[in-house]
């Protein structure tokens, strides 16, 4: 009895595209290969860069050297689009747009990376379905393309046969789950423990997203507020001390921050006690009790509350999926 043929994995790179758009998945698929192979399975990808022309340059300034467009009529059974800067030149050409739509059409299954939901949005073929892409143009895909659904928080989305993911790294995560619909949980949670990685990585992309847009839009006066609120997070952090910190009054202040920030300063506060329990979490081997009061949370009950509102998932549940990752190392 002959083995099953690898499925054909087409990743498809542009000029300037992202370089970890494409390396990641094609790192899942070809870890998926490995360890298949170390337990005496068939090969179950056969995973390709495909770009117009064959060979191009990442953002990075590393040439990719892949293979030329297929026949889009061709055999396939997934097409991956990635993302990156030159996703805006790639809508322009409508030989690859059209491509894109042919191809999708012969394949079992079409996922984007990243910025690549856009090229896929241009086919049409995400109109009225849920998709998403880099937290930072969600916005952007909605209003460009108003018939697509347009989700901001999941790391990556499944609607039908077509698959979205959030920005860069999500990629990643995107071809785990295309490698679990696959080959089933346990292959896919050894090649997450091989890339030292989540398989279900917990929270959104709003939780990595919030607190660097928090940093970034700050200003001079309210970043030095945020440093020092950093390293007090313990201490008592009211109104009328945050106000009295940088000068203003209560009222003044709040309205400033809101503005400047786009957050409440109780908002912003839970989000860095809860980076600060993350680090804690994963660093160290300090009693969850013990985290709580360090980060300011008051009890280990609110911080839990914290959690799961923010992760979906409570502490010790986050510290023992971190855990199995390190250990895996």
């Amino acid at each position: 009895m002959s083995s099953p043929k690898p499925r054909i994995i087409d990743i498809l790179a542009f000029p300037d595209v992202q370089l970890l758009d494409v390396a990641g998945p094609l790192q899942v698929f070809a870890s998926a290969n490995e360890l298949a192979r170390e337990a005496g399975m068939p090969r179950p990808y056969r995973a390709r860069v495909v770009a117009p022309g064959g060979t191009v340059t990442a953002s990075a300034g590393l040439g990719l050297i892949g293979e030329a467009l297929p026949d889009a009529r061709e055999p396939c059974d997934t097409l991956v689009i990635a993302g990156g800067w030159g996703v805006h030149e790639a809508l322009r050409d409508r030989t690859l747009v059209n491509w894109v739509r042919a191809r999708s059409a012969h394949a079992r299954r079409t996922a984007s990376v990243c910025t690549g939901a856009f090229l896929l949005a241009a086919t049409g073929l995400l109109d009225e379905r849920r998709a998403v892409t880099h937290w930072t143009r969600c916005a952007e895909l909605a209003s460009r393309f108003p018939a697509v659904r347009v989700e901001s928080d999941p790391i990556f989305i499944r609607d039908g046969d077509l698959w979205t993911s959030a920005g860069v790294t999500a990629g990643i995560d995107l071809a785990l789950a295309l490698v679990e619909d696959d080959l089933g949980r346990a292959l896919a949670l050894d090649v997450a423990r091989h890339l030292v990685v989540f398989l279900k990585r917990p929270g959104g992309q709003a939780q990595f997203s919030a607190a660097l847009s928090l940093q970034k839009d700050s200003g001079e006066r309210f970043g030095e507020l945020h440093a020092w609120i950093a390293e007090n997070l313990a201490c008592n952090l009211s109104i009328g001390t945050l106000a009295a910190r940088v000068g203003m009054s209560e009222r003044s202040f709040v309205r400033h921050y809101r503005a400047q920030t786009g957050a409440t300063p109780a908002r912003a506060i839970e989000q860095m006690r809860l980076e600060a329990a993350r680090r804690m979490l994963g660093d160290t081997d300090l009693p969850v009790k013990r985290i709580a009061a360090r980060c300011g949370f008051g009890s280990e009950e609110t911080m839990r509350r914290g959690f799961v509102r923010a992760l979906g998932v409570a502490p010790q549940t986050y510290r023992e999926r971190f855990a199995r990752a390190a250990v895996s190392a």
